[in-house]
């Protein structure tokens, strides 16, 4: 199957009004929660729910503007992204590329002047594709690990996935101490990175471990755990969507520990290719900078993860 392209200039794919009904969610030293410091009454608790469902991250430093690398042998940029991973990437209604991670990539081309395409691929093929010239950037939702470090070079992050806790909405707090949980009854999936920050950070909390994330979310819903701990980009789709029957909420702010969970998702082009990398850099900074940024966050994050 020939892979799918779209190529712009000026203008947006029209497919990308087929995300805004797509919830999502999806990096960060910058980022600041809004956190209460008080008791934990309903009230205070529906204002950080409130206050923190379109909270936008910020990953980069206003007192560290790059400077305008020469970028006057770019003549052109092929993206490379995965086929299906709503919102991110996914195929719009006329049958172009869409999501959060098109949308980006359309803006740092319009930043840098330049014509782009972007190729829908398999997840399991970009690096291939990447390592054969068939494309010269990543932008997929791939995450930075020692692993891909070997093997990819990286800009800096553009979002990352931090862990959160839910809790039913007539029991969020605004934070979520170790102390606050002691004796507290909170799942999380066995064998997981937010099982492991559990027993390693909350030792005087029950824990409750479930074989997978339907059975970790069911058991909240039954009252069975007060608090479950996760992947806050996937909880954010299933509070969101029907299937937790508007049960529950983000209770406290997110944790970014890099050790338990990444180190973010960047774009990824070939070893050694810093004059791509720092132009994409550059550009990264500037639409944030200009606020398209959190237009594009709030555009496809309706509940944020953070």
């Amino acid at each position: 199957m020939q892979p799918q392209i779209a190529m712009f200039i000026n203008g947006r794919p029209a497919g990308w009004r087929a995300a805004v009904a797509v919830l999502a969610l999806a990096a960060t030293t910058l980022l600041t929660p809004v956190v209460a410091r008080a008791a934990e009454t309903a009230p205070e608790a529906k204002a950080i729910a409130d206050a923190t469902a379109h909270a936008v991250p910020g990953f980069w430093d206003p007192r560290r503007r790059p400077e305008r690398p020469d970028m006057s042998r770019l003549t052109m940029i092929r993206f490379l992204t995965e086929i299906d991973y709503p919102p991110f990437n996914f195929t719009g209604a006329d049958g172009n590329p869409a999501g959060f991670n098109v949308d980006l990539a359309r803006a740092l081309c319009d930043e840098i002047k330049i014509t782009c395409t972007v190729q829908m691929r398999k997840f399991e093929t970009l690096l291939d594709a990447l390592a054969s010239n068939r494309g010269d950037a990543i932008i997929a939702s791939l995450a930075v690990t020692p692993q891909t470090r070997t093997k990819l070079d990286f800009t800096d992050p553009y979002y990352r996935t931090p862990a959160r806790f839910v809790a039913r909405k007539d029991a969020v707090m605004p934070e979520m101490r170790p102390e606050f949980l002691e004796g507290r009854k909170v799942g999380a999936v066995a064998g997981s990175a937010h099982e492991a920050y559990l027993k390693a950070m909350f030792t005087d909390a029950e824990l409750h471990s479930y074989p997978n994330a339907e059975a970790l979310r069911a058991a909240l819903k039954r009252g069975e755990v007060d608090f479950i701990f996760g992947d806050a980009i996937s909880l954010a789709f299933w509070i969101n969507g029907t299937d937790s029957e508007n049960c529950c909420a983000f209770s406290g702010a997110p944790f970014l520990e890099s050790r338990y969970f990444g180190e973010g998702v960047g774009i990824a082009v070939r070893k050694g290719n810093d004059t791509l990398r720092q132009a994409l850099n550059w550009a990264l900074f500037r639409v944030w900078e200009k606020g398209q940024y959190t237009d594009l966050w709030l555009r496809y994050f309706s509940v944020s993860p953070f």
